[in-house]
């Protein structure tokens, strides 16, 4: 029987084809399910009524009283506005109307009285608000049997088709009137009584027409946790069913490579470095599949982590793969991996889109034969072609740059059938039919807790959470536009002592042409100041070919150009140990993690290095306090923490609340971090008695799952994932 809720949202009285259309591309709004789920995102208690003269551009929505006393019509062609005054007793606020004119100016007439609610902004001196609601007091309260109303995003183009908050609220209600009674609850009787949630009939209808403010909390509390729980369920579920069915295949000793790597390293290991590697040993002797994400701060030497992990798998008779983001980082990865390698053995190899043909019929040939030990490169290593002998590690780099399904195909490539001369070994096969790979993933971007633990909930985690005793911390600071001949004569006097120099502007996609031309300007203004042949400047940015980006970043890589002008693709994977100046332009417009990387690409040698974080004076807030953190530490989780805390909910350097297994429509893994906690303890004590969810007392919450998983986006490829 069909549920209601998959209903096509066109067939909800009032909305129609055609505005079906615009709530599907604007919104994402497909079903009757869709629609129930679109949550207000601020909540306004429309029992106040605001004085004019008590609000500021800088209040959040309100609402006012007062009678319209005088209309205009300004301006002609697409520029033609109307324009209403609003009075009350304390003063008056222009009513601003770019589109609907005829149907506002049939409402709006002088003389009547109004209760008007929208934003406050401030055009020429005057108060005024673009597109408010404006209703008769006689009709003020439609909808819902409380004050406290719901705000709805919309866009420009949801209320040029009708489609505004108040319009729709109305569907709202018709929605939940028609369906209510038949929305079935989805969490155990006994789960709601001991956490004390409401119903989740009581939520829905409070979560759109709150009666009161504790109403309102009580169905906030009961959803977020819901989402937050079977998250957490369906991940840790996961975790069991891989730990129950697949076996990894055992590799027992750490032989000739790994000693020789070992013992001819530079510098001893960190003891964080000495940490994940042995738990990391351990999973791999273990049978069963590793699969860890190790999270670790710029410089903190992962990669070496890798290669020894790697020499482990090849002492073992198996290959490795490190799979980077970015052809940079993959030649990045070549040349400090070729270093290590050079005591032992082990052979290595690189293969990315660039390639040349006959290179890369060797490469795959002697892959496929066994002959390369460890292979680095980019998404060419998961193309159909590229085939293993027998693939026993597969690392994946700066993993929040690849797709799930990306990820998948790459270990795929190592699976082995239970059999026991296929066991490079000799090792007895475990009982499970198959054998996977071990896996890690690795990230620079520290990852605050309450995120890694939703992100990455079937994945185990190590940090390494120390530097290298020879890494310095970068001296940060702050520089005005003014203060940039004092920056340039920093530079002059740093070139002068054999050091080079990064300047980077940003790059954002959406104005992807104007950074462009930043990019430009300000390379001009650098050859004109560091004038040839005493300086050479190179340029790297996204338009180039690759060739010529090779070209330039070679030409700094290898110490001939002085200054490196180039966007944010430096962020990862250049490593210039003679580099100790980052110079950031337009640093307000990025965001903590991104600057953090940034500073992470000096300081790589034994040199004192610095950050200089250019701006233009008109700051916000947020982007002062950025400033102020990045100037204040270099420790990147306290940033992570803090960026978590200022932006809210959205996306953290590339890892966003949609993409997960299961999709949230009102937690926030940024700010709900109790919520989170909580659903987790209680996921894993349903789980530690229950592991696969299979007593009859736990079907509604396996079915859910099902449901959820189904609505997700990547469900199908989250399935193909231990």
């Amino acid at each position: 029987m069909p549920n209601i809720l998959d209903t096509e949202i066109q067939y909800l009285p009032g909305i129609g084809p055609k505005r079906a259309d615009i709530l599907a591309k604007e919104v994402g709004i497909h079903t009757f399910r869709d629609l129930l789920y679109f949550f207000p995102f601020r909540w306004i208690d429309k029992s106040k009524i605001y004085s004019i003269s008590e609000v500021t551009p800088e209040s959040a929505y309100v609402q006012v009283r007062g009678v319209i006393v005088k209309t205009t019509m300004v301006g002609g062609g697409h520029k033609k506005r109307f324009v209403a005054t609003l009075q009350d007793a304390t003063g008056s606020i222009d009513l601003v109307f770019f589109s609907g004119l005829k149907w506002i100016t049939d409402k709006i007439k002088e003389k009547s009285e109004f209760i008007v609610f929208g934003k406050v902004s401030e055009f020429n001196g005057a108060l005024n608000m673009i597109h408010p609601e404006v209703t008769p007091p006689s009709q003020a309260y439609a909808y819902g049997t409380g004050s406290m109303v719901g705000i709805y995003s919309t866009t420009e183009k949801m209320k040029s088709a009708g489609l505004g908050i108040k319009v729709i609220t109305k569907f709202e209600n018709t929605l939940l009137e028609k369906i209510l009674p038949a929305i079935h609850e989805t969490l155990p009787e006994d789960l709601l009584h001991r956490k004390s949630l409401c119903s989740l009939q009581f939520a829905l209808k409070n979560i759109h027409f709150p009666h009161n403010e504790d109403s309102l909390l009580k169905a906030r509390n009961r959803l977020k946790f819901e989402e937050l729980f079977y998250l957490q369920l369906s991940l840790l579920k996961q975790k069991n069913v891989r730990m129950s069915h697949e076996g990894g295949l055992t590799m027992s000793k750490v032989g000739d490579n790994f000693n020789k790597c070992y013992n001819a390293l530079p510098y001893p290991l960190t003891g964080a470095q000495k940490r994940v590697i042995k738990e990391m040993r351990a999973d791999m002797m273990s049978g069963k599949q590793m699969n860890r994400l190790l999270q670790g701060d710029v410089g903190s030497g992962k990669t070496l982590v890798a290669v020894l992990l790697a020499l482990i798998a090849v002492d073992n008779g198996y290959q490795a793969c490190i799979m980077a983001p970015t052809e940079v980082l993959a030649n990045q990865h070549l040349t400090s991996i070729t270093k290590f390698l050079a005591p032992t053995s082990a052979t290595v190899a690189l293969l990315t889109g660039s390639t040349k043909a006959k290179g890369r019929k060797q490469i795959l040939e002697d892959l496929a034969a066994g002959k390369i030990n460890i292979i680095v490169g980019t998404h060419a290593l998961i193309e159909d072609r590229v085939q293993f002998r027998n693939l026993g590690f597969a690392v994946i780099d700066e993993q929040h740059r690849f797709g799930v399904d990306q990820r998948s195909r790459l270990w795929n490539k190592g699976t082995t059938t239970k059999t026991t001369d296929k066991l490079a070994n000799g090792d007895k096969p475990t009982d499970s039919s198959t054998l996977f790979p071990h896996i890690l993933v690795m990230t620079a971007t520290p990852i605050p807790r309450t995120l890694a633990m939703t992100l990455y909930g079937d994945l185990d985690v190590s940090v390494l959470d120390e530097l290298p005793p020879d890494r310095k911390p970068v001296q940060t600071m702050h520089a005005w536009e003014s203060q940039r001949p004092k920056v340039y004569a920093f530079m002059k006097q740093q070139i002068k002592a054999g050091h080079q120099i990064f300047i980077v502007y940003p790059l954002i996609k959406e104005s992807e042409k104007m950074d462009y031309e930043n990019l430009e300007a300000g390379y001009q203004s650098i050859i004109q100041e560091f004038k040839a042949p005493e300086y050479i400047t190179a340029v790297v940015h996204g338009q180039q070919k690759t060739a010529d980006k090779d070209f330039d970043m070679q030409l700094f890589a290898q110490g001939k150009a002085n200054i490196l002008v180039a966007t944010s693709v430096i962020e990862v994977g250049v490593d210039v140990p003679n580099a100790t100046v980052m110079v950031i332009e337009s640093s307000e417009r990025f965001g903590l993690s991104q600057l953090h990387q940034l500073r992470g690409r000096v300081g790589r040698g034994s040199e004192k290095s610095y950050c200089i974080l250019m701006s233009g004076y008109k700051l916000s807030r947020e982007s002062r306090k950025r400033l102020e953190l990045m100037c204040g530490t270099t420790d990147g989780f306290k940033l992570a923490e803090e960026d978590m805390k200022m932006r809210g909910p959205g996306d953290l350097e590339g890892t966003t609340q949609s993409g997960l297994a299961i999709d949230l429509h009102i937690a926030s893994l940024y700010q709900d971090g109790r919520i989170l906690e909580n659903a987790r303890q209680t996921a894993l004590k349903i789980l530690s008695d229950d592991p696969l969810l299979q007593s009859p007392a736990n079907q509604l919450l396996t079915r859910q799952i099902a449901v959820l998983r189904h609505q997700g986006k990547d469900a199908t490829d989250y399935s193909q994932i231990s």
